[in-house]
């Protein structure tokens, strides 16, 4: 099994920059897909960023594209999400997810996919 512990987040203004990190341990080697989503009150959970296991494949959600960043250490033991330019509207919390097994996905921001989840930490954009 994978386990996921994250890091980081907390409180900015908007405009400002943050970062997430998400460490994981176990069965590092059966992971396929990490990605980093996001849940605000109210709201269901979507997918911000994710990564490929192909160097350089990164996907990202159409709200974040351009400001956050994902990144991945080689041995896919940490997962990163840079987060620049951050708005009001990004104010959520945020996940750090797994697929573990098949490579075989539709969607790589579907969380139905993912199977290991981290803990989540908060992220507060106040104008």
């Amino acid at each position: 099994q994978v386990q996921l512990v994250q890091s980081g987040g907390g409180s900015v203004q908007a405009g400002g920059s943050l970062r997430l990190s998400c460490d994981a341990s176990g069965k590092t080697e059966s992971i396929a897909y990490m990605a980093w989503f996001r849940q605000a009150p109210g709201q269901e959970r979507e997918g911000v960023a994710a990564i490929y296991p192909i160097p350089g494949s990164t996907y990202y959600a159409d709200s974040v594209r351009g400001r956050f960043t994902i990144s991945q250490t080689t041995a896919k033991n940490t997962l990163y999400l840079q987060m620049n330019g951050l708005k009001v509207e990004d104010t959520a919390m945020y996940y750090c997810a797994a697929k573990t097994g098949s490579y075989s996905i539709r969607d790589i921001l579907a969380p139905v996919y993912y199977d290991t989840w981290a803990q989540g930490t908060q992220v507060t954009v106040s104008s």
